[in-house]
């Protein structure tokens, strides 16, 4: 006998504003039972200590998660200078100090190596996996690994101000997989007199944004009331960055049944869309001469 879901089948985007000191889980976890939700989800992790914008995404909308994971965000930190930790950021502990102190012209010229195109190893503490286990847990029981090097596309990186000698702050705009410690670390080491990241904030994600977003002092003072309900924002927001197609009421139908359906609209043979009716997503799939064929059905 199958299990009966607890919760509600609500459907959509909350945007958190995170604070330091709690995981994107446990986020996750407060927003669902403020929701009563069934099913919740987010779109990129912070590290405890950082703050900023967590998408959390509800029901259907956890469908669109990878399309807003693959999107770009952007990024201000502030990387202090002198000093390496086994972290790459304030909460760990230092591993090596220099009385190095770069210029700002040396800071511009560094800066150039991590735009466009890169790689970046992540640091020891991340979620990456080696054989099955999290580097974070091989890390905290003292192993060092040779964690591989990952591709990652960085937008822009500029330099938002230099509040002291120790002390750069920083702006990124980059695609998936980025990891604000290793640019901190490694500019560190660029400019030789090592590095690690003080404090870092996510403004903005795909097209979530930190003036979206909602404390968990809000969320406690609302939870489980309409005025929460109507801090929802649509699943279609997560699909924004993909080519829209109207589906035909009989198309609507067939997609709705994992079937290919009739669309309007026109794109290259293959391309990635989604379908919509009365302005509601229907369906994510590949067009292919008049129809969709879809590879995520939307159930609302």
């Amino acid at each position: 006998m199958s299990r009966t879901k607890k919760g509600r089948a609500v459907s959509g985007w909350l945007v958190v504003d995170k604070p330091a000191g709690i995981t994107s889980t446990a986020v996750v976890n407060k927003v669902k039972w403020a929701l009563s939700a069934q099913k919740a989800g987010h779109a990129g992790t912070l590290d405890p200590d950082a703050t900023g914008v967590l998408a959390v995404a509800l029901g259907e909308a956890t469908k669109t998660i990878p399309y807003i994971t693959d999107a770009l965000k952007s990024y201000r930190f502030r990387v202090t200078l002198g000093a390496a930790t086994d972290t790459d950021d304030a909460s760990g502990k230092e591993i090596a100090t220099s009385d190095l102190r770069p210029t700002d012209a040396q800071i511009e010229a560094a800066l150039r190596a991590f735009r466009g195109d890169i790689l970046q190893v992540p640091p020891q503490y991340s979620a990456v996996k080696v054989d099955g286990d999290r580097a974070y847990d091989l890390a905290r029981e003292g192993e060092t690994m040779d964690l591989a090097a990952r591709p990652l596309w960085v937008e822009s990186l500029t330099v938002l101000g230099r509040p002291d000698p120790d002390h750069v702050d920083l702006e990124m705009v980059c695609g998936k997989g980025g990891y604000v410690r290793s640019i901190a670390r490694d500019l560190g080491q660029a400019l030789g007199c090592l590095g690690h990241v003080q404090w870092l904030r996510r403004e903005w994600s795909g097209p979530f944004t930190a003036g979206q977003g909602v404390t968990l002092d809000q969320i406690d003072a609302e939870a489980k009331t309409e005025a929460l309900d109507a801090r929802l924002l649509p699943l279609e927001l997560g699909l924004r960055d993909l080519p829209q197609f109207t589906a035909t009421p009989e198309g609507a139908v067939r997609l709705r049944n994992g079937n290919p359906g009739q669309v309007i609209g026109h794109a290259d043979w293959g391309t990635e869309g989604w379908a919509s009716l009365n302005g509601q997503a229907v369906a994510v799939g590949h067009y292919r001469g008049g129809e969709l064929h879809p590879s995520r059905v939307f159930n609302r």
